[in-house]
């Protein structure tokens, strides 16, 4: 299923953290820097998109566990680049190390796994579990 894919593929993304990435966006209370839950999705996002094209057609992959520390905060303004490496294949699973930076130091890190899937697939069974939640 994931025989084109090799570790060492890399992915990469960078934001300016604006108000939509801020922890204050999420709860009362929160400080005004760059959200734990944006980074985590951001790394999900880098890493999915670092071997979409190496996929064969219709097929993608679904997050399925995140090991993420967040080591230090970044303010509104401040420049973040995340970033993904395929560090291991087994069969349809996928595990990437991931980390994230400000413009002054490593701001995150951690592991994230993804498996591949037939995606017509996979939304039939999601169809079929909408179907059987639905109201009679």
């Amino acid at each position: 299923m994931a025989e084109g894919l090799n570790t060492g593929v890399r992915g990469q993304r960078e934001v300016v953290v604006g108000d939509e990435h801020l922890a204050t966006r999420l709860a009362e209370g929160m400080v005004a820097v760059f959200s734990t839950p944006t980074m985590v999705g951001l790394m999900e996002g880098v890493a999915a998109d670092s071997v979409l094209s190496l996929l064969p057609p219709g097929h993608t992959t679904v997050g399925g566990r995140v090991d993420i520390r967040h080591l230090a905060a970044t303010p509104p303004g401040m420049r973040v680049r995340i970033y993904s490496e395929l560090t291991a294949v087994d069969g349809r699973n996928l595990v990437f190390n991931v980390w994230a930076e400000d413009e002054i130091e490593r701001i995150g890190e951690g592991t994230h796994y993804r498996t591949v899937i037939d995606k017509a697939r996979f939304e039939s069974k999601i169809a079929r579990k909408a179907d059987a939640a639905s109201p009679r």
